[in-house]
């Protein structure tokens, strides 16, 4: 962080934020829509099993893995391009200094050497689309793909903590099982941590392969693919390297999902509400019509 302040400002710190934020809206949005439908469907068949005499009718761990799982592959199909195109213009600058000035040179001339151009959302779209045409916003996709047992790991964690919670609630405070947002929060940090510990190296082999790849550059960076990736980070940078910033990411993480699980509960919580108002109101109205 010091060392983006010095030489490029603060600002530096939110390059790609306009790309990101819509990547996390779309890809929140996408992830809850799919995970909701894959959910219900999940709760209906435990139901159906429960009639045939199989089953308490709750959803099981594995079955809560899978919906998650089907839902962050969706997830990764239909917003990949965006990651794509937010991870070129995080990674811009330190891709850029490709010039190697003479040494000869002043502090001031090497520092100029090193500035890049403006480089905004469009000129990151057109250089993917140049480097690798339309599949060059799925590069990384592979990776990516396998990094859907994050947000498994995730759900499953948090829906398991959460279930024990809420059925040692019940059973201590006279059958009330609420959950204030401050465990939710929490909760949601806990699953996050331990799937961010697993899922990490992954992440850092997708964002090698999603940062901008100069073929005339250092050949231990260009990577033709996952497998690449793999074989030239352990044999260049040993196991390490796949977990370089993992600090940094933990903090962003868990801090992300815990406020994300803590805000959905919340809002949940208050659509049912106005919706059994609503539904309260017309029942008491529909006699008097």
């Amino acid at each position: 962080m010091i060392q983006v302040v010095r030489h490029e400002g603060w600002d530096r710190l939110y390059g790609g934020l306009t790309p990101s934020l819509v990547g996390t809206a779309a890809s929140q949005g996408v992830y809850y829509y799919f995970y909701q439908i894959f959910r219900s469907k999940a709760e209906a068949a435990a139901l159906q099993r429960r009639r045939n005499g199989v089953g308490d009718g709750s959803v099981g761990m594995f079955s809560s893995l899978v919906v998650a799982a089907l839902s962050g592959c969706v997830n990764v199909l239909l917003t990949n391009p965006i990651w794509v195109v937010v991870t070129r213009m995080q990674t811009h600058t330190k891709k850029s200094g490709n010039c190697q000035p003479d040494s000869t040179s002043s502090g001031d001339t090497i520092l100029a050497a090193l500035e890049p151009p403006p480089f905004g959302t469009c000129h990151a779209i057109q250089e993917v689309y140049d480097e690798g045409g339309v599949s060059g916003f799925w590069r990384g996709v592979f990776p990516t793909l396998i990094m859907v047992s994050n947000p498994s790991i995730q759900f499953m964690l948090y829906e398991t903590l959460l279930k024990k919670l809420k059925k040692r609630r019940a059973s201590s405070k006279k059958g009330s099982n609420d959950v204030s947002a401050l465990e939710v929060f929490l909760l949601g940090a806990v699953a996050k941590l331990g799937a961010t510990v697993v899922t990490y190296p992954l992440l850092v082999v997708k964002s090698r392969l999603q940062a901008k790849q100069v073929a005339s550059g250092d050949k231990r960076h260009h990577y033709r693919g996952t497998l690449d990736a793999f074989i030239k980070m352990i044999r260049y940078e040993g196991f390490y390297g796949f977990y370089k910033g993992m600090g940094t990411k933990i903090v962003q993480s868990v801090l992300a999902a815990a406020v994300l699980f803590m805000v959905k509960e919340e809002l949940v919580r208050g659509t049912r509400w106005l919706l059994t108002k609503d539904a309260v109101k017309m029942v008491k109205s529909k006699p008097s019509s």
